[in-house]
């Protein structure tokens, strides 16, 4: 038996972890969330009102843990109202994420599996050349910077301690209640409106929600994840067209794409304040999964088509 802690597991990905979780025998299941106490399933132990900032408060919380899975973090948003983005940024994905990681390498805790970002990378990648786990890490905001910082911690940490590190870099994750942009292109799929995505020839990874938490239990268990940095994906890029086209057919509904020029695109969106978002849906960012697949033996259980059609809701 394996017991494990997952932070963030009210959220997106650590919820998704916990269900995953819940129903393999393996598993001893631990959460840990900021707010009061919320449904799990039973037999999870639930440990409410953790503050990862606080110094000496996590002993408790760590005895007997075997791997922690921190999905907890301070997200990227689009428009970010605080005086000092990566001074927030950092409070809870560096300092936070280093006091727990500090703590439980203290604790004697074997393996600490980080959800990092590829934002770590940057924001977009050459065409034709994805990124691979040897590049040089090149973050453009405060969300990717944060967790670059965090990465070096940890890496440093794993190097002074026998606590193992293991770091996953998921590009865009979607599936069922997903949030932010692809929440909306969901909606607008949905209700059938006409889309001026019809000509931006790009090529994006994206990763379904069950392959990223399938991978995340491979990096509980395989041995030769130890100490390593790794992409996940679902194996198969597309542009932001095809992206759609998938999402229409998933739901059979008719495809209605405008092929509006990507420049033209792009210069309707800065006048309207939606520049970032639309430079994101039509620049290249892909991602070499080969390292997960060779070293680990891992394939994607879940066809990038499947995905589309469970984060669709059919």
């Amino acid at each position: 038996m394996i017991n494990c802690l997952i932070t963030g597991a009210s959220g997106f990905v650590g919820s998704a972890v916990v269900a995953r979780l819940h129903c393999e025998r393996r598993f001893s299941i631990n959460v840990a969330v900021r707010g009061q106490h919320q449904d799990f399933p039973l037999g999870v132990s639930v440990h409410s009102g953790v503050d990862f900032l606080k110094i000496n408060d996590l002993m408790p919380l760590l005895s007997s843990v075997d791997c922690i899975i921190h999905a907890a973090a301070r997200v990227h948003v689009m428009h970010d109202t605080v005086a000092d983005p990566l001074a927030a940024f950092c409070a809870v994905n560096v300092t936070g994420t280093m006091n727990l990681a500090c703590q439980a390498a203290d604790a004697g805790v074997k393996r600490f599996v980080f959800i990092s970002s590829i934002k770590v990378n940057g924001e977009s990648s050459p065409r034709g050349r994805p990124f691979t786990e040897t590049d040089v890490p090149n973050p453009q905001d405060a969300y990717g910077q944060s967790k670059h910082e965090a990465e070096q911690g940890l890496r440093q940490l794993s190097a002074d301690t026998s606590m193992e590190v293991v770091i996953i870099r998921p590009p865009l994750v979607y599936g069922p209640c997903v949030k932010a942009n692809f929440a909306a292109l969901i909606r607008a799929v949905q209700l059938g409106w006409p889309l001026p995505l019809g000509a931006v020839n790009n090529q994006r990874s994206f990763v379904a929600l069950d392959n990223l938490v399938d991978f995340i239990v491979t990096c509980i268990t395989q041995p030769q994840a130890a100490n390593q940095t790794f992409f996940v994906s679902d194996g198969q890029d597309i542009s932001t067209t095809e992206l759609v086209r998938g999402m229409t057919h998933a739901v059979g509904v008719p495809t209605y794409l405008v092929p509006v020029p990507v420049w033209a695109l792009q210069a309707g969106a800065s006048l309207l304040g939606k520049g970032d978002a639309v430079r994101r849906l039509c620049c290249n960012l892909q991602v070499d999964i080969s390292k997960a697949c060779s070293l680990l033996s891992w394939v994607p259980p879940v066809s990038l088509k499947e995905g589309l059609r469970r984060a669709m809701g059919n």
